[in-house]
């Protein structure tokens, strides 16, 4: 087993050997998801940082990791002893780290990354920024594989059909829908690499990435077919004749240069500089026209048909009911049995698990008691874990995938004594959350738009949090997907609220060493009648999805005025008449005791 410092050494010597100077390292694979194939988790291996985001660059003298605000306590702690530093970011995007690097290399110097996991719109940026300080790039070395001697193979697991009653539209629906939103672009052809985007045009899922129902393939989409790049034996005979049958053949997964370097030069094809590596990129010949856009498909699986919204309902009240009996367990036992971080993450799998048509967990668990609810993407393990004893906040942020949907919750919950400095924080932070709730807006609303609405009550106290307050939440897919995102993010087209989205609303606050405060709840976009109606557009609102109580007890009720307290009741309701049909016994009982009215009559 080698250190980190023994495989920076090693990858310092390559390096040299390479006549490279500097090294950036991303989280991303060849089609730059975010949740990773253990082949492409090279960064983690590298530096021992296990964050799902982050870009370590190393030189011959120092190697640092750049992180924004959701890892930096998890950062500090994992690259200890490591020689890596800690680079905080404090904006969304940019190129901190090519900065970085410039600072320290002579002008003449040489830096690499792989262009196999590096976005094609992130190519020139980078470039630029480089060759203004006199700097060479090279994207042909993959330099970790040389050192990495047991580095993992590509996933081999099979894929499966995603069948009725759960699906709305057939495969030949959805490439004939592709095909004309290619035709609107004067595309012949269209590249597809985002393994979610695969997924969905062809109803199919697999294992090959942890939480994600996705498998990995790149998938060229022409006038009259379509090919599908994927491991061998991952499709078995009867699909690969169904698929077959609907014009989509199947090619060996390392043929995809080879298929797009085949391309006639009359052809005209659509991809997504965003969802595309520079590496395939590379592929396509020299004299092919090329149009770069946003995939159709990513713009079209965010809306939600009528039927998924339906089954996500559903799904929706399995899940809540799952949660009410763990919940109504966790209270009953706690002071009674040794419960821990890792007991909560066993005991709520398990509930889900005995819900209809649970396949498995959306995301790893975050149950996060006090000072580890500071850190938003924190993980327990058996080395390092909490006991849920004494007075604090409890933060569990969940979720499952099932085959009629994706769900994403988080709750904090009062543990013994609350404290009025813990009580304010978990109340602006539900001011925040409920005010999203009930916002109102123009369909074709710029997402990032509506980020202020939760932020506000915390700015009105000085506080803020680090990441997002909402992503799109796929079907029975990623549990992040776009393309909208609720966010600091600049505003974007593609970016515009449509009927049918679904997304998180989780403001949050943390305080490092000490708590951490977010309330998750998804929401569907839907039409909205208003006394104006016709007259400025059609408006939106949103319906809330997720089904389980918000504890009160972690609410200064004092601190809410009376139309929050009301929409409070109101949800309550929604979930104890929703919910209490699948429960009995204790868990009924509980679900009462915790949806039980507050505002006055």
């Amino acid at each position: 087993m080698q250190s980190i410092p023994q495989r920076l050494q090693e990858l310092r010597t390559a390096m040299a050997k390479a006549g490279v100077h500097g090294l950036i390292v991303t989280s991303a694979d060849p089609h730059l998801s975010e949740y990773l194939p253990a082949r492409w988790q090279t960064r983690q291996w590298l530096s021992g940082f296990t964050g799902s985001m982050g870009t370590l660059v190393v030189t011959h003298e120092v190697a640092a990791l750049f992180a924004d605000s959701r890892y930096w306590v998890q950062a500090e702690r994992e690259l200890a002893g490591s020689g890596i530093v800690l680079e905080k970011l404090t904006t969304a995007g940019g190129i901190a780290h090519v900065e970085w690097l410039i600072a320290r290399l002579a002008p003449d110097g040489v830096v690499a990354v792989d262009g196999h996991t590096l976005a094609l719109a992130a190519v020139q940026p980078l470039k630029s920024a480089l060759a203004r300080s006199g700097m060479h790039l090279r994207t042909d070395l993959d330099l970790p594989d040389a050192i990495w001697p047991d580095r993992p193979g590509l996933p081999a697991n099979p894929v499966h059909e995603h069948t009725m009653p759960w699906i709305s539209s057939t495969r030949v629906a959805r490439l004939t829908q592709l095909r004309e939103a290619m035709a609107q672009r004067g595309a012949s052809h269209h590249l597809v690499s985002t393994v979610d985007d695969i997924a969905w045009i062809t109803n199919l899922r697999g294992t090959d990435v942890e939480y994600n129902p996705v498998f990995l393939a790149h998938l060229l989409i022409a006038p009259e077919g379509a090919t599908l790049l994927i491991g061998e034996g991952k499709v078995d005979a009867a699909l690969a004749r169904t698929l077959a049958a609907e014009g989509i053949t199947l090619a060996p997964y390392a043929a995809a240069a080879a298929a797009l370097a085949a391309l006639p030069d009359t052809a005209v094809c659509l991809l997504d500089p965003r969802r595309v590596t520079l590496g395939l990129r590379g592929a396509l010949s020299p004299r092919l026209k090329i149009i770069e856009a946003i995939n159709p498909s990513t713009l079209q699986k965010s809306r939600k048909t009528e039927t998924e919204a339906a089954h996500l309902r559903e799904v929706m009240r399995q899940d809540g009911a799952a949660m009410c009996e763990f919940y109504a367990w966790f209270e009953s036992a706690l002071g009674r049995e040794r419960i821990t971080e890792l007991t909560i993450d066993e005991r709520l799998t398990a509930a889900r698990a005995r819900r209809p048509h649970f396949v498995g967990l959306s995301f790893p668990t975050i149950a996060a008691f006090n000072a580890n609810g500071a850190m938003p993407h924190y993980r327990a393990t058996p080395e390092s874990h909490a006991v849920i004893e004494g007075n604090g906040l409890l933060l569990i942020d969940s979720g499952g995938q099932y085959a009629g949907g994706t769900t994403d919750i988080t709750r904090v919950w009062a543990i013994g004594t609350v404290s009025d400095a813990r009580k304010r924080d978990c109340t602006l932070v539900f001011k925040g959350m409920q005010a999203l709730s009930r916002a109102r807006f123009p369909r074709g609303t710029l997402s990032p738009m509506l980020d202020a609405l939760a932020r506000a009550p915390l700015w009105a106290e000085g506080l803020d949090y680090g990441h997002g307050t909402g992503h799109g939440v796929g079907y029975f897919l990623n549990v992040h997907e776009g393309p909208q995102s609720i966010s600091k993010a600049l505003p974007e087209p593609t970016m515009a609220m449509e009927p049918g989205m679904v997304t998180s609303n989780e403001p949050g606050v943390y305080r490092p060493g000490l708590w951490g405060v977010r309330i998750e709840n998804l929401v569907l976009n839907r039409p909205v009648a208003t006394p104006e109606s016709g007259a400025f557009g059609e408006m939106l609102e949103f319906e809330t999805l997720t089904l389980c109580p918000i504890d009160t007890r972690c609410l200064e009720l004092s601190l809410l005025r009376p139309d929050e307290l009301a929409w409070l009741d109101d949800y309550h309701a929604l979930v104890r008449e929703r919910l209490s049909p699948l429960l009995e016994g204790e868990a009924l009982a509980w679900l009462e005791r915790r949806t039980r009215p507050l505002a006055t009559a």
